[in-house]
């Protein structure tokens, strides 16, 4: 590695970063990739050479680290590979195109108005106090405004959605968006929509620590999971008490299984079954069936057995 400058020249030299960067790429980053990134950026300002070996050794990183810190920071598009090795791009540069050409068909016009909305502006105005101590960039500016028009969220919604990421310590855009998704599907609009989503949730949760407990499971329940616990009590409208006869008959089996409860409680409410006491019955309905069919089979069975016998008795004589 090779450096033109002299020790004199460190001493007094500093490597530059741009506000930007601190408010759109340090919260998603890894804190191995920063540090990757900080240290191309001093040695591109050199001009500076070095192996991605001597990279690993130099930050005291695995050298699987690094090369996924270079990865990402192509990714996000401020590392560009070309023939010599990686130019830095400039992200003052990125930024600006991003506000001058949004990720999704949207035009000026249909900014314009929604920048001139005061309800808007004002949420937006909080959200940039309350969150990013007065230091948003403009980009954020038009993306929530683009969230705005895409999911229909009313202010309040807005806000919420940027309290419960930042609660959530993921105040970044691929988290926030991630949600906002997840509120769509929903059909979330009004707080009022989000109000009830939060109680569902909560519902759900206690649920399935219930049910974990009832099963005597040491892993946590999986999204899958949920969304059977979801169908049997938003669906069927299934309290716990009859949740919990289906869990007992599934913790006769070898393996306890979501697709067995399912089964049995996707069973009952096919045949409107409402009750814990109606259930009891089917299931009794079910014993004495299996009961009377095994006694045909006995009999069945007896009487074959006798026809033999006398047969065996013929050839005797």
């Amino acid at each position: 590695m090779k450096l033109t400058q002299n020790d004199t020249s460190f001493l007094f030299s500093s490597t530059e970063i741009p506000d930007v960067f601190f408010t759109e790429y340090l919260p998603e980053a890894r804190s191995e990739f920063v540090k990757v990134y900080f240290y191309v950026l001093f040695l591109s300002k050199h001009s500076s050479e070095i192996k991605i070996n001597d990279l690993s050794k130099t930050l005291d990183l695995d050298f699987p680290i690094v090369q996924d810190a270079i990865k990402y920071w192509e990714t996000v598009g401020l590392l560009v590979k070309n023939p010599n090795g990686y130019c830095l791009a400039n992200i003052q540069e990125i930024e600006l195109n991003k506000l001058y050409h949004p990720k999704v068909n949207l035009s000026p016009e249909d900014i314009q108005k929604n920048a001139e909305s005061q309800a808007h502006a004002k949420v937006i105005e909080s959200i940039n106090s309350q969150f990013f101590s007065g230091t948003m960039t403009p980009t954020w500016y038009a993306d929530i405004d683009l969230w705005f028009q895409k999911y229909g969220f009313d202010e309040q919604v807005m806000l919420a959605l940027f309290s419960y990421s930042y609660e959530n310590r993921a105040l970044h855009r691929n988290y926030i968006q991630t949600v906002a998704e997840a509120w769509n599907k929903e059909n979330i609009k009004t707080y009022n929509d989000l109000d009830l989503y939060f109680e569902r949730r909560e519902k759900t949760n206690v649920l399935k620590k219930k049910i974990a407990q009832k099963l005597n499971l040491s892993r946590n329940l999986t999204a899958y999971d949920e969304e059977y616990i979801i169908k049997w009590t938003e669906t069927y409208q299934y309290s716990m008490d009859i949740i919990e006869v289906a869990l007992k008959k599934a913790t006769t089996k070898n393996t306890i299984s979501f697709e067995y409860i399912d089964t049995l409680l996707s069973d009952w409410h096919n045949k409107d079954l409402s009750t814990v006491d109606e259930i009891n019955t089917y299931l009794n309905s079910l014993k004495t069936k299996d009961k009377k069919v095994k006694q045909i089979k006995q009999v069945a069975l007896e009487y074959t057995q006798s026809t033999f016998d006398n047969w065996d008795a013929l050839y005797d004589n």
